[in-house]
């Protein structure tokens, strides 16, 4: 079957605005003809690309489509009751302008949209980086500073991609609409311009530094605030500090993820920290007290009479901060029970005495 729209985008018949929107914005960054120079095929998908969104994000257009364009369906009855034969057309090509030819003369409204450039604004892309802490820093929070490579505007000509001095012209092709119309009696056949690409403009001397794209690679450090309590694999994200957008569009974001080195005193459950004991057999069985550490120093903990190999005992507000900035998690002290590799005369004889009189 041939392809439809929707199957262009790669989202389903009954997707919403939103889904429409996000998987253009992904599509039109893949196959953008500024990433993808000399690319034929890449060029020809984005305008691909373009077509469907137009039409899947104009609520007018999108009934109108889904009414009549079924990519098989042949002499469906159009405005007005003439029989308009759909079978010939190529649905991934130029549908947006056919409808806006159609619906548009039929209406009288004009809803083809023309006259305006089909270039659209692209949202950067997100950048993804690490960052290792120690497991002290995780807790205490830090300040951390985050080396990467970004795609930004050029540093020469601003972004515009034009040699300084200089400035985009008006297409003299397309006269600045981005695209160029021939018309078909009933049909209004629309491409984008081939000499601007569908942005309206074009650069008649480019920049030496980007030559046109009006972007450049460049290494930059940003400085990380991550507060107390962070985990392994916590997200910060930086707004606005990832990928430069295309044509007006806002950047991306910086997402930096926290690797925090394990600690050879505690295990970290949640907001609580684990942290093993030894306890003598006479302290577990008789009780007693116990030095047990905790990030903020040592503290006295007391063993109930009868405490088993295992058994967890809490120390509350000790433990990791919690991000929501409430308060704090607790220190679990596990009870290790120590057997004695090898004993004394005296420490036999009262254990065989003690072995005694419990059996």
């Amino acid at each position: 079957m041939a392809e439809t729209l929707y199957d262009t985008l790669g989202v389903k018949k009954g997707a919403s605005a939103d889904e429409i929107k996000k998987a253009y914005r992904k599509l039109a960054r893949q196959y953008h003809p500024d990433t993808n120079q000399g690319d034929k095929a890449a060029e020809e998908r984005f305008k691909q690309v373009q077509t469907a969104y137009d039409v899947l994000a104009d609520p007018d257009k999108r009934k109108a489509y889904d009414r009549f364009g079924s990519a098989n369906g042949r002499g469906a009855p159009g405005p007005g009751g003439v029989n308009v034969d759909f079978g010939d057309f190529d649905w991934s090509g130029d549908l947006g302008d056919i409808l806006g030819g159609i619906f548009g003369n039929f209406g009288g409204a004009g809803r083809g949209a023309r006259g305006r450039a089909r270039t659209q604004p692209v949202r950067g892309a997100d950048v993804e980086t690490e960052v290792r802490l120690s497991f002290e820093d995780s807790l205490r929070g830090a300040e951390a500073k985050v080396p990467v490579e970004l795609t930004v505007a050029c540093s020469q000509c601003g972004g515009t991609g034009a040699e300084p001095g200089t400035a985009p012209v008006i297409c003299p092709e397309c006269n600045g609409r981005g695209v160029i119309s021939e018309s078909q009696g009933l049909f209004a056949l629309s491409q984008p311009c081939p000499r601007c690409r569908g942005n309206g403009t074009v650069i008649e001397k480019p920049c030496s530094k980007c030559h046109g794209s009006g972007r450049e690679r460049r290494r930059r450090t940003f400085t990380v605030k991550i507060k107390p309590g962070v985990k392994d694999g916590t997200k910060i994200r930086l707004k606005g500090k990832g990928e430069a957008g295309q044509h007006g569009g806002p950047n991306g974001d910086l997402i930096v993820v926290t690797r925090v080195e394990s600690s050879a005193t505690y295990e970290r459950r949640g907001d609580d920290l684990i942290v093993q004991v030894p306890v003598s057999f006479p302290t577990a069985a008789l009780g007693g007290k116990v030095e047990v550490p905790t990030p903020e120093g040592t503290v006295s903990l007391t063993i109930p009479a009868g405490s088993e190999d295992g058994k967890l005992l809490r120390i509350k507000g000790r433990g990791a901060p919690r991000l929501s900035g409430s308060g704090k998690g607790d220190v679990l002290a596990r009870v290790r029970i120590q057997v004695p590799k090898r004993v004394n005369k005296k420490e036999r004889e009262l254990l065989e005495e003690l072995g005694k009189a419990v059996g």
